[in-house]
């Protein structure tokens, strides 16, 4: 058990609760071409192109950006965020009941804190239910900054008046994981719901 009480869990979204992978998309643009899809999505679609629209650059300058420097590419860019919705295969149905648990058993305030394109997470609110869960959701895109800097960390501690020493953060980056930490958080790094389900239950929070 911790020294603290827990009041507060603060979830990730993508690959915690939802889904997502350009993957998804790219297979079928790439008949399922291995090469063909690793290629792209590791020398043009690259992560940490993707990770700029997160922290709130816009899809427009970041496409023409990318059309810019591989203009023999354009149409497979375009499609990244033209058919973005065909990323994300659905929830984690097994996160998603552990968080619907936690909802039904109402001792802990639930939050989210997510690295999300401000232009692409109404497609989330829309699709996802069980985001009307939460008590606050803070996303990257609006905040114009991300995990794992700790300036997001510390927009939602201040806007839910949240103590960090009686908040779990759970989320599938490691590095994510280790700022909330050193925030005084307590730490969970996702791997697969049945291995978050054991550490919610090391720390009392499930039964």
């Amino acid at each position: 058990m911790p020294e603290n009480r827990i009041d507060n869990i603060v979830f990730d979204l993508g690959g915690v609760l939802v889904d997502w992978d350009p993957k998804y998309l790219y297979s079928k643009v790439f008949k399922n071409d291995e090469k063909q899809i690793n290629s792209f999505l590791s020398e043009v679609c690259t992560p940490d192109w993707n990770v700029e629209q997160d922290a709130g650059r816009s899809l427009a300058e970041a496409t023409q950006i990318l059309i810019d420097r591989f203009p023999g590419q354009e149409d497979h860019i375009r499609l990244f965020y033209d058919r973005w919705e065909e990323m994300i295969r659905g929830a984690v149905q097994g996160t998603v009941t552990l968080l619907e648990e936690l909802k039904r058993r109402d001792d802990h305030n639930l939050y989210a804190l997510t690295n999300w394109s401000a232009e692409t997470f109404p497609v989330a609110l829309e699709r996802f239910d069980f985001l009307g869960y939460f008590k606050g959701i803070v996303v990257s895109g609006e905040e114009k900054t991300r995990k794992p800097f700790p300036r997001i960390y510390e927009i939602l501690f201040d806007r839910y008046s949240l103590d960090p020493g009686a908040s779990v953060f759970i989320d599938d980056s490691l590095p994510n994981v280790e700022t909330a930490k050193d925030l005084g958080m307590t730490g969970i790094h996702f791997r697969h719901p049945e291995q978050l389900s054991s550490d919610l239950r090391a720390l009392g929070i499930l039964h």
